[in-house]
């Protein structure tokens, strides 16, 4: 019988198919009462890792469970977790509300089931429609009220947004929070990063198949230094000053505004009316989950261990950057990680990402 926690454990996880590692020694938790995302690129190893989970792909090694045991061991698997890793799977000439009756008896729900979730999915006015005539948001409504039929513990959803109009987004994002906190499980993964940021607490990313990082949202936000964009009137002066000042984490932004990190605002402040150089605006530029990604998921940051976003530290001046005076040469070459918003792509890049 599985425990009931509503917890997914992904434990050392691996599939081959064939000569190619879809999936290597991946592990996380997946715990009840919040939205994880997970994220990676294409090819990473997402939807294998999803079907895995659910019983559709046999791993090569390693676990996936829901509740403690694998999908194939649960008791009423369509009570426990409801999936979304397509939608296809309709009869064209089947209404909606039919299409969810043959769905609903099958796992043994009472035909009223089907009306409670075309409501909770916004399509009641639909449900005598034929599925064919749908569109691909619509579609997405109904594979996700098909998942909801037996009041699943878990949710389990690939790319839930895909073909959704902005209000169907919120809709969605509302939704998926309101479920959780009832204290269920949603894992969600998704292509559209701005998104799923707002709407996810944790968040697993992985790449080539092995774990980058998994933990909260907000941990991993913090585990990046923000920078200060300044738009100064005199570039080169601002940089001395700076410099002089003891920060020498700056870098030429394709603005021509100058990135500093390691530094607050009123720091920056101070020094430039100590030199006189007047300031046009400044502005704190924050890691967002965009950036964190591909940080995350670059092939220089292939051997990050699990759990933690390791960056190697730069060597030597960034390149077109503002090399730092003699003093401080050591301590620059002390540095652990690179600004935020570093993104290095090969020799010819250089340093601070985009306004």
């Amino acid at each position: 019988m599985h425990d009931g926690s509503g917890r997914i454990a992904v434990q050392d996880l691996t599939k081959d198919f064939g000569p190619v590692r879809a999936v290597q020694n991946l592990s996380f938790t997946v715990e009840p009462g919040s939205v994880t995302g997970f994220l990676g690129p294409n090819g990473a190893g997402k939807t294998t890792t999803l079907r895995m989970l659910l019983g559709l792909v046999t791993p090569t090694s390693g676990s996936a469970t829901i509740n403690g045991r694998p999908h194939d061991q649960l008791v009423h698997p369509a009570r426990v977790v409801g999936s979304v890793l397509e939608n296809e799977g309709f009869h064209p000439k089947r209404t909606a509300r039919n299409h969810l009756l043959v769905y609903a008896a099958a796992i043994g729900m009472p035909d009223q089931r089907a009306d409670e979730v075309l409501g909770l999915v916004g399509l009641s006015t639909a449900a005598d429609r034929k599925a064919g005539g749908f569109s691909l948001g619509m579609r997405q409504r109904l594979a996700l009220a098909t998942a909801l039929l037996g009041n699943p513990q878990v949710l389990v959803l690939d790319e839930p947004a895909n073909g959704l109009d902005p209000e169907g987004i919120l809709w969605l994002r509302n939704f998926l929070r309101s479920y959780a906190r009832e204290g269920r499980t949603v894992l969600v993964s998704s292509h559209l990063l701005n998104e799923v940021e707002q709407t996810i607490d944790n968040v697993v990313i992985i790449s080539q198949g092995v774990t980058r990082y998994y933990g909260s949202l907000e941990q991993l936000r913090k585990s990046q230094r923000s920078r200060v964009l300044v738009q100064p009137a005199d570039a080169p002066a601002l940089v001395k000053a700076l410099q002089e000042g003891g920060l020498t984490e700056l870098a030429p932004n394709p603005d021509g505004r100058v990135a500093v990190s390691g530094a607050t605002v009123q720091q920056i402040g101070d020094l430039a009316a100590k030199a006189g150089v007047a300031i046009y605006g400044m502005q704190e530029d924050h890691a967002d989950l965009e950036k964190l990604f591909f940080q995350l998921t670059q092939p220089q940051f292939a051997a990050a261990p699990p759990g933690y976003p390791q960056q190697g530290p730069p060597q030597g001046p960034p390149p077109g950057g503002f090399p730092p005076p003699p003093q401080y040469q050591q301590q620059y070459q002390q540095q652990q990680t690179p600004p935020p918003g570093f993104q290095q792509q090969g020799p010819h890049q250089g340093w601070g990402g985009q306004g």
